[in-house]
Protein backbone atom coordinates (compact mmCIF):
# COMPACT_ATOMS: atom_id res chain seq x y z
CA UNK A 1 0.00 0.00 0.00
CA UNK A 2 1.25 3.41 -0.69
CA UNK A 3 1.85 6.03 1.47
CA UNK A 4 -1.35 8.53 -0.11
CA UNK A 5 -3.36 4.98 -0.01
CA UNK A 6 -2.89 4.57 3.54
CA UNK A 7 -3.32 8.62 4.71
CA UNK A 8 -6.08 8.49 2.31
CA UNK A 9 -7.63 5.50 4.23
CA UNK A 10 -6.80 6.83 7.14
CA UNK A 11 -8.64 10.04 7.07
CA UNK A 12 -11.79 7.93 5.54
CA UNK A 13 -11.62 6.14 8.98
CA UNK A 14 -11.21 9.22 10.39
CA UNK A 15 -14.31 10.98 8.44
CA UNK A 16 -16.22 7.69 9.26
CA UNK A 17 -15.52 7.91 13.17
CA UNK A 18 -16.48 11.17 12.92
CA UNK A 19 -19.19 11.39 11.26
CA UNK A 20 -20.40 8.36 13.37
CA UNK A 21 -19.55 10.18 16.72
CA UNK A 22 -21.23 13.21 15.17
CA UNK A 23 -24.35 11.50 14.37
CA UNK A 24 -24.01 9.44 17.89
CA UNK A 25 -23.82 13.13 19.58
CA UNK A 26 -26.77 14.07 18.04
CA UNK A 27 -29.10 11.19 18.56
CA UNK A 28 -28.17 11.88 22.29
CA UNK A 29 -29.20 15.64 21.78
CA UNK A 30 -32.61 14.84 19.99
CA UNK A 31 -33.16 12.00 22.55
CA UNK A 32 -33.29 14.29 25.19
CA UNK A 33 -35.19 16.89 23.71
CA UNK A 34 -37.92 14.30 22.90
CA UNK A 35 -37.87 13.12 26.56
CA UNK A 36 -37.92 16.39 27.90
CA UNK A 37 -41.23 17.31 25.47
CA UNK A 38 -42.30 13.64 26.30
CA UNK A 39 -42.35 14.54 30.11
CA UNK A 40 -43.93 18.38 29.30
CA UNK A 41 -46.80 16.34 27.45
CA UNK A 42 -47.15 14.27 30.31
CA UNK A 43 -47.58 17.10 33.07
CA UNK A 44 -50.07 18.69 30.73
CA UNK A 45 -52.43 14.92 29.77
CA UNK A 46 -52.39 14.41 33.92
CA UNK A 47 -53.75 18.36 34.54
CA UNK A 48 -56.20 17.57 32.12
CA UNK A 49 -56.88 14.19 33.45
CA UNK A 50 -56.96 15.79 36.64
CA UNK A 51 -59.43 18.73 35.99
CA UNK A 52 -61.77 16.24 34.25
CA UNK A 53 -61.94 14.12 37.22
CA UNK A 54 -62.32 17.11 39.67
CA UNK A 55 -65.50 17.93 37.29
CA UNK A 56 -66.93 15.09 37.20
CA UNK A 57 -66.91 14.76 41.04
CA UNK A 58 -68.64 18.47 41.04
CA UNK A 59 -71.22 17.02 38.77
CA UNK A 60 -72.11 13.78 40.97
CA UNK A 61 -72.24 15.86 43.85
CA UNK A 62 -74.95 18.12 42.49
CA UNK A 63 -76.86 15.46 41.30
CA UNK A 64 -76.85 13.56 44.45
CA UNK A 65 -77.80 16.98 46.28
CA UNK A 66 -80.72 17.00 43.73
CA UNK A 67 -81.59 13.22 44.00
CA UNK A 68 -81.73 14.25 47.85
CA UNK A 69 -83.48 17.23 47.49
CA UNK A 70 -86.20 15.39 45.37
CA UNK A 71 -86.93 12.44 47.24
CA UNK A 72 -86.95 14.54 50.44
CA UNK A 73 -89.93 16.97 48.37
CA UNK A 74 -91.49 13.51 47.13
CA UNK A 75 -91.92 12.42 51.05
CA UNK A 76 -93.48 15.71 51.93
CA UNK A 77 -95.73 15.44 49.35
CA UNK A 78 -96.44 11.96 50.03
CA UNK A 79 -96.82 13.13 54.00
CA UNK A 80 -99.62 16.18 52.62
CA UNK A 81 -101.22 13.56 50.65
CA UNK A 82 -101.98 10.91 53.17
CA UNK A 83 -102.90 13.46 55.94
CA UNK A 84 -105.52 14.66 53.62
CA UNK A 85 -106.42 11.28 53.01
CA UNK A 86 -106.68 10.63 56.52
CA UNK A 87 -108.75 13.84 57.48
CA UNK A 88 -110.63 13.01 54.28
CA UNK A 89 -111.37 9.88 55.92
CA UNK A 90 -112.15 11.64 59.45
CA UNK A 91 -114.40 14.16 57.86
CA UNK A 92 -116.72 11.55 55.59
CA UNK A 93 -117.05 9.19 59.62
CA UNK A 94 -118.32 12.39 61.37
CA UNK A 95 -120.37 13.16 59.08
CA UNK A 96 -121.96 9.79 58.49
CA UNK A 97 -122.04 9.18 62.09
CA UNK A 98 -124.23 12.84 62.01
CA UNK A 99 -121.36 13.66 64.70
CA UNK A 100 -120.69 16.34 61.86
CA UNK A 101 -123.22 18.57 59.76
CA UNK A 102 -123.20 20.47 57.25
CA UNK A 103 -124.75 24.07 56.98
CA UNK A 104 -124.53 26.82 54.69
CA UNK A 105 -125.66 30.34 55.41
CA UNK A 106 -128.91 31.65 53.90
CA UNK A 107 -129.29 34.65 52.29
CA UNK A 108 -131.73 36.81 53.66
CA UNK A 109 -133.81 38.31 51.13
CA UNK A 110 -137.20 39.39 52.24
CA UNK A 111 -138.92 39.27 48.70
CA UNK A 112 -137.58 35.80 48.36
CA UNK A 113 -140.18 33.23 48.32
CA UNK A 114 -137.63 30.25 49.08
CA UNK A 115 -138.60 28.48 52.40
CA UNK A 116 -135.74 26.28 53.53
CA UNK A 117 -136.10 25.22 56.83
CA UNK A 118 -133.23 26.94 58.86
CA UNK A 119 -131.60 24.37 61.41
CA UNK A 120 -131.33 26.19 64.61
CA UNK A 121 -129.61 24.85 67.67
CA UNK A 122 -129.12 26.93 70.81
CA UNK A 123 -125.44 25.74 70.91
CA UNK A 124 -124.37 27.36 67.58
CA UNK A 125 -121.33 29.52 67.65
CA UNK A 126 -122.26 31.05 64.47
CA UNK A 127 -124.30 34.44 65.18
CA UNK A 128 -125.81 36.04 62.48
CA UNK A 129 -127.79 34.99 59.32
CA UNK A 130 -129.86 31.97 59.50
CA UNK A 131 -128.61 28.39 58.07
CA UNK A 132 -129.62 25.47 56.47
CA UNK A 133 -128.17 22.38 57.23
CA UNK A 134 -127.47 19.80 54.36
CA UNK A 135 -128.54 16.56 53.78
CA UNK A 136 -125.49 14.01 54.71
CA UNK A 137 -125.91 12.05 51.75
CA UNK A 138 -124.75 16.22 49.86
CA UNK A 139 -122.08 16.75 51.84
CA UNK A 140 -120.60 13.43 51.44
CA UNK A 141 -120.76 14.21 47.79
CA UNK A 142 -119.05 17.85 48.64
CA UNK A 143 -116.20 16.57 50.63
CA UNK A 144 -115.45 13.92 47.95
CA UNK A 145 -115.03 17.23 45.56
CA UNK A 146 -112.91 19.11 47.75
CA UNK A 147 -110.70 16.07 48.31
CA UNK A 148 -110.44 16.19 44.51
CA UNK A 149 -109.50 19.59 44.97
CA UNK A 150 -107.37 18.63 47.83
CA UNK A 151 -105.77 16.22 45.65
CA UNK A 152 -105.79 18.35 42.89
CA UNK A 153 -103.20 21.45 44.68
CA UNK A 154 -101.03 18.89 46.76
CA UNK A 155 -99.99 17.28 43.33
CA UNK A 156 -99.75 20.86 41.89
CA UNK A 157 -97.19 22.10 44.58
CA UNK A 158 -95.21 18.95 44.00
CA UNK A 159 -94.45 19.68 40.41
CA UNK A 160 -93.96 23.00 41.13
CA UNK A 161 -91.38 22.33 44.04
CA UNK A 162 -90.16 19.42 41.62
CA UNK A 163 -89.34 22.04 38.58
CA UNK A 164 -88.12 24.37 41.19
CA UNK A 165 -85.25 21.80 42.31
CA UNK A 166 -84.89 20.66 38.84
CA UNK A 167 -84.27 24.54 37.10
CA UNK A 168 -81.51 25.63 39.82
Amino acid sequence: MSPAAWKFGCVLVLLLVTAGGTWKVQDWRYGKQLAEQVGLHQDDLDVISNAAAAQVRTDQDKRLALEQRLSASEQTHYKELSDAQKDQARLRDRLATSDLRLSVLLAEDPASSCSVPAGTEAGGVVHGGARARLDPAHAQRIVAITYTGDQGLIALAACQAYVREVSR
